[in-house]
């Protein structure tokens, strides 16, 4: 990663949007649009009338959710005479209004996401497919150190070990891109989707149980919760008020919106698929409904002005100056950036090239993009990879 701040361009941090989750933040990158406009509004599909949730992985396959009028990335490229692919990535899969990505792989429920010799062999597909198949965009995703960072912790042992594995998986991409003479073609962007915090428990804490406020048999029809930092709720009808009133100031480190409430600049609250009220904890405080699990050491969701939930930008190739130091900037200014290297015509989108120009070359028109490397949530991370 050093090396890649030397050889190409780094900024000094990114903010993610909110809400600081995996799919709604990565579709975020890939359209350019905020939460609120594109729709992907939570890792988990749900359906408030059948009251069934579906789990991340399952949602990737669920059109119904991705598909809401907005193009990512990939379909505007192809409906531009590109070659799209997509590797992992959130919403990849999904059919937009009758296209699909012309390349899509999406993980299996039960996929490896620490494998590097699988991380290996990825990056020598997506490779082969921009040396040999001529590919224009691909977007590559790995599930790591999410996974760890949510089990153990960001700050443990386990978590620098998988980073040290990322840092050898961007060594390999290196030698890959040398290897298949694509130096003087090929851009590529490393980036993630959040960061990543210690979960803050008993006996260090009063952790935030919903349950000791309202009871959810008479007042609740629906919820989110039990996902890291954020939550949402759909009131039995008339219970609106009863459930914000006793919600609202209830934990010091809590707090407590109706959805017309919400605080704009999070740019969240005004889809339709969002519940009437939202909740959201302090950084470290999960949002627990029913009864408290003991399950991650790590997790996400919080306000993304939180330091932990930043993440990180590498990006290098002939387009990119080398050794620039970017300052801090949103992430959905990265999607005119990708469309401006491929020399493409960007959809309507919130994001500005005025603030990530200045990291190209002047000569910057149209060459092929890589990877848009996206690492599961990044807590200081890099890659592809889900921080």
């Amino acid at each position: 990663m050093d090396y890649l701040a030397k050889e190409g361009v780094k900024a000094k941090y990114i903010t993610p949007p909110f809400v600081t989750m995996t799919s709604p933040s990565h579709f975020t990158m890939i359209t350019g649009r905020w939460i609120e406009d594109h729709g992907v509004i939570h890792n988990m599909m749900f359906n408030t009338e059948t009251l069934r949730k579906y789990g991340f992985k399952e949602t990737q396959n669920k059109s119904e959710w991705w598909d809401n009028g907005v193009l990512p990335l990939w379909i505007t490229a192809q409906n531009q005479g590109k070659k799209a692919a997509s590797f992992h990535y959130p919403g990849g899969n999904a059919n937009y209004s009758g296209q699909t990505v012309m390349r899509r792989l999406a993980e299996s429920s039960n996929h490896p996401d620490s494998n590097e010799t699988e991380w290996r062999e990825n990056i020598d597909i997506v490779m082969n497919w921009f040396a040999k198949e001529d590919f224009d965009f691909v977007t590559l995703y790995y599930g790591e150190p999410d996974n760890i960072g949510h089990s153990v912790g960001p700050e443990t042992e386990a978590r620098k070990k998988i980073i040290r594995q990322i840092d050898r998986t961007l060594g390999y991409l290196l030698t890959s891109i040398k290897k298949h003479k694509l130096e003087d073609t090929l851009n590529v962007i490393i980036t993630s989707d959040h960061g990543m915090t210690t979960v803050k428990k008993k006996p260090a804490v009063e952790e935030i149980l919903l349950k000791d406020y309202i009871k959810f048999k008479d007042l609740v029809k629906f919820d989110i919760l039990d996902y890291g930092g954020f939550g949402m709720i759909l009131p039995k009808k008339g219970k609106e008020e009863e459930i914000y009133k006793k919600l609202k100031g209830a934990h010091p480190h809590l707090h407590v919106y109706k959805k017309e409430e919400f605080p704009e600049h999070f740019h969240y609250a005004k889809h339709e698929r969002v519940l009437p009220i939202l909740v959201y904890g302090d950084s470290g405080y999960a949002i627990n409904g029913r009864f408290i699990l003991y399950i991650n050491k790590g997790d996400h969701g919080f306000d993304n002005e939180g330091m932990d939930m930043k993440t990180i930008f590498r990006a290098f190739g002939p387009d990119f100056k080398k050794g620039y130091l970017a300052e801090p900037f949103d992430s959905i200014h990265i999607y005119p950036l990708m469309c401006k290297l491929l020399g493409v015509q960007p959809e309507l989108n919130n994001g500005s090239l005025a603030l990530t120009e200045d990291m190209l070359r002047l000569s910057a028109s149209g060459k092929r993009l890589v990877p848009l490397l996206g690492f599961g949530t990044i807590g200081l991370l890099f890659l592809l990879m889900a921080i």
